[in-house]
């Protein structure tokens, strides 16, 4: 090795290490947290078990926040990713969502997990190879999140509430016996 190569190789290093040092002081915010909203899926279990493995890391309050999750800038990448992945869609904050739109949210994941979008391969390797969904998972979840794909949509209620009205545009009088 040249001198000048160990000149720069005995200042980088040490420089590179303080430099990674310091990184780890930046806080991120909500790591090793989860909110505490809970809801409890619908799915039988076989479901749940796949979702657990590929989805529910990002998309619920119920993270698993491995030791390497506090390591920068790799906490940073991940923070990042469950918090867009929370924004898209949190089962965990479900109980305030009607079955409509529960049932849209179903088949987008379906149409995700088919072209391939989800779980994103920066998330299976190397680090949750169980994530990877295979043709039979794929089947499993295809058939619980389209399931309701062609049920009508319920009517819209009527109001039985709300007083006749006569032709004159004032209320109708109760009828006689």
């Amino acid at each position: 090795m040249s001198p000048k190569l160990k000149k720069v190789v005995r200042w980088s290093v040490p420089a590179g290490l303080v430099v990674a040092v310091g990184l780890q002081l930046i806080p991120v915010k909500g790591i090793g947290t989860n909110p505490p909203e809970r809801y409890q899926l619908p799915a039988p279990p076989e479901v749940e078990a796949i979702m657990r493995h590929a989805c529910l890391d990002c998309h619920s309050n119920e993270t698993s926040w491995p030791i390497y999750s506090r390591i920068a800038p790799g906490s940073w990448l991940m923070a990042r990713d469950i918090n867009n992945g929370r924004k898209h869609l949190n089962f965990s904050e479900w109980a305030d969502t009607d079955e409509e739109e529960r049932t849209l949210d179903f088949q987008n994941c379906w149409s995700q997990i088919e072209s391939g979008e989800m779980p994103p391969w920066f998330y299976v390797f190397p680090f949750h190879p169980k994530a990877k969904l295979n043709d039979a998972q794929k089947a499993t979840l295809k058939a619980f999140f389209m399931k309701d794909k062609d049920k009508p949509k319920a009517p819209p209620a009527e109001e039985h509430d709300a007083p006749a009205v006569a032709k004159g545009g004032s209320e109708a009088a109760p009828a006689s016996k």
